[in-house]
């Protein structure tokens, strides 16, 4: 028996109407043909989702990320040095 692959729209859409409840789980399977604990399962993976979407707030940033960012750009400077040593380096010995 081969599996069903359902598009990523055709699960949100499916998940909306459940998110909806306006009909019960086991009417959205009926009418969408598919299994009524694969309704809950992108129910709650909808859920999940949004509670995620949400909880990366905008506004200010905490200490440790503008710390992330600051050792990030130290070791990009660092590169950096590193690369235009190694280009006057090459200059210097002959090729081959």
């Amino acid at each position: 028996m081969q599996r069903n692959v359902f598009s990523a729209e055709f699960k949100a859409k499916v998940a909306l109407e459940a998110l909806a409840g306006r009909k019960t789980v086991n009417e959205i399977a009926g009418a969408h043909e598919v299994h009524p604990n694969q309704v809950t399962t992108w129910k709650r993976e909808a859920q999940d989702g949004l509670k995620a979407l949400f909880a990366c707030k905008r506004g200010r940033r905490s200490p440790q990320e503008g710390a992330d960012a600051e050792a990030l750009y130290r070791q990009i400077g660092r590169l950096q040095v590193q690369v235009e040593w190694l280009k006057k380096k090459s200059e210097l010995s002959p090729p081959g």
